[in-house]
């Protein structure tokens, strides 16, 4: 291939990627990165690992698998890339295909030309607009110096008592990190919920977990100020009037794309703030191309453009931008369908596609079916997920998967992020032939037992209600009769309190005259992970009750505070 300059501007995921591609796919291409921070290729969502001491040495955040030091020195010999470090690009000049550059440390100025340009720029944390924000104390996680005050703070001890702002993935895994570094740990979320790629039943599972490790959670409330003295925080006033003592807070409510030099450039740039790109990740100019943070991209499912800061993602797309910087624009990223997950103290959470409220949003006809069901057999160490599934009640496409447990969530969410990136209906997903063996999962696994559910409900053999609809009527005082089919033990064990009638499934037969007489009253049924509550409604309704309803997810599933050890 003939020589050609090229140019990548960023070095965290994106750029190093589409330096390395780029280079491997033509050789005779000039390589030039240019990356503002001291670091290159930072394992950046391993932050909050290196800040929790789930390892001590912050060179493996940049090292290749193999422990070597992704620095100049390894991209120069290892890639064949011209990487500058604590270099700075100032401007682009699209007419004159240069970009002005200055070295932070030295103030050096100069220029570099480009054939081609790639914009890697990332993105950056938003800080709340309220008084203190700029207090000594106040701290976000965006770079390695953050990590490094962070994991210090941590080793010190000094710190007790923390306050982390914002409850989406990031928060929540600085949560955890202090949370079991011994600090006493506040979350505030304004929404009504945490992680909020989650429909807010399935977050409720989740903060219930953050709870129960000691960590205090305010939703639908906000930080209205920053306290300190002398320069340094304090504590915060929340917007409920409420003050929270702290001497750290983590500001983590999300990110804005570093777009500025691309706008100064004169480049399209897009409704959240993001490059605009093509399918080719090219942007308003034919000879620059942008990927990772500092983009906006297609969602696969609405078509409609967003803006998906994750890591993976950054590398796919640099991979298809190299590819056609080089070789003309042939390769396509497509898009997202938002997959992510997240570690919870013991629980992992995640979820690819829309959820329910998302896809009511869109305008679908939305049906849904929870799971609660074990991740493999009893025998091999089986651990429970609670999952639930979306799908378009008109065709059966599956739009949306979450899945929230201490089981094997990631092999859920793959399966999922799958059969939502390839269209796959209901029913497809039914008849899916994935591997098993009992160390890794049940004869049906629960991806599959999650589509069946929803199958007999579109069919009509099942009629689910939310557990969140059974406490509200509960609340209300016109619940419905509720009942639990479990064993006399497990009711002794744990129970929901509610006003539920114990008779165990296979009593049922011969305790009919225990139910409401009124054939079309309505009876709720349900058991641990309600399998026996479906097997109680198609009983009942044969001995002509014909307003049952299974309580999906069964105990299992319960967001809510349960009676425990009622013996």
């Amino acid at each position: 291939m003939s020589s050609q300059n090229i140019v990548v501007i960023g070095g965290s995921a994106a750029g190093p990627k589409a330096a390395a591609r780029a280079k491997r796919i033509n050789a005779a291409a000039n390589v030039i990165l240019l990356q503002k921070a001291p670091e290159l290729s930072m394992a950046s969502c391993g932050y909050p690992y290196f800040i929790g001491g789930g390892f001590d040495d912050r060179n493996q955040l940049l090292c290749t698998p193999t422990g070597v030091v992704r620095n100049e020195a390894f991209f120069a010999a290892a890639k064949r890339v011209d990487a500058r470090v604590n270099t700075e690009v100032t401007a682009i000049d699209r007419s004159a295909k240069t970009v002005a550059c200055v070295n932070v440390l030295s103030g050096e100025t100069g220029t570099v030309s480009y054939d081609k340009l790639i914009l890697c720029t990332g993105a950056s944390p938003r800080r709340p607009p309220v008084p203190g924000a700029d207090l000594d104390g106040v701290r976000s996680l965006s770079t390695m110096h953050d990590a490094d005050t962070l994991r210090a703070l941590r080793d010190s001890g000094e710190v007790r008592d923390v306050l982390v702002v914002g409850g989406g993935l990031i928060g929540i895994e600085v949560c955890e990190a202090l949370a079991e570094s011994g600090m006493n740990v506040h979350v505030v979320e304004m929404l009504p919920q945490l992680l909020t790629f989650l429909d807010w039943e399935m977050a409720k599972l989740v903060e219930k977990h953050v709870v129960s490790k000691g960590v205090t959670v305010h939703t639908e409330n906000g930080v209205a100020e920053f306290l300190g003295e002398n320069g340094r925080l304090t504590g915060a006033r929340l917007k409920d009037g409420s003050v929270i003592s702290c001497n750290l807070a983590v500001v983590s409510i999300g990110v804005t794309p570093n777009a500025g030099l691309a706008r100064e450039a004169g480049l399209d740039i897009g409704e959240f703030g993001g490059i605009v790109v093509d399918e080719h990740m090219r942007t308003s100019d034919p000879a620059i191309y942008a990927a990772g943070d500092c983009v906006e991209i297609s969602h696969r499912i609405t078509g409609r453009k967003v803006h998906a800061p994750y890591g993976d993602l950054a590398n796919l797309e640099a991979r298809v931008a190299a590819d056609n910087m080089v070789l003309g624009d042939t390769a396509v990223f497509p898009g997202t369908v938002n997959s992510g997950i997240c570690k919870v103290f013991d629980l992992s959470a995640g979820s690819t596609g829309l959820s329910e409220r998302q896809a009511l949003a869109e305008g679908y006809e939305v049906v849904t079916a929870t799971n609660a069901s074990p991740d493999k057999p009893g025998f091999m160490g089986a651990k429970l997920l609670v999952s639930k599934m979306v799908a378009d009640a008109r065709t059966g496409r599956v739009l949306g998967f979450q899945c929230v447990g201490p089981g094997e969530v990631n092999r859920q969410m793959a399966e999922a992020a799958m059969a939502v990136m390839n269209g796959n209906t209901v029913r497809d997903i039914g008849v899916a032939d994935l591997p098993y063996a009992p160390p890794f999962s049940l004869a049906i696994d629960h991806f599959i037992t999650t589509a069946h559910i929803l199958e007999n409900k579109m069919a009509g053999r099942m009629t689910g209600i939310r557990n969140a609809e059974v406490k509200e009527r509960v609340d209300a005082g016109g619940a419905p009769f509720i009942l639990d089919v479990r064993a006399p033990g497990e009711f002794e064990e744990m129970r929901l309190d509610i006003g539920e009638t114990l008779i165990p499934l296979g009593m049922l037969g011969k305790s009919l005259d225990k139910l409401p007489q009124d054939k079309d009253a309505e009876i709720v049924a349900f058991c641990k992970i309600s399998m026996r509550g479906y097997e109680a409604q198609r009983a009942l309704e044969a001995h002509g009750w014909n307003n049952v309803k299974v309580m999906e997810g069964g105990i299992m599933a319960w967001p809510f505070a349960v009676k425990q050890g009622c013996r």
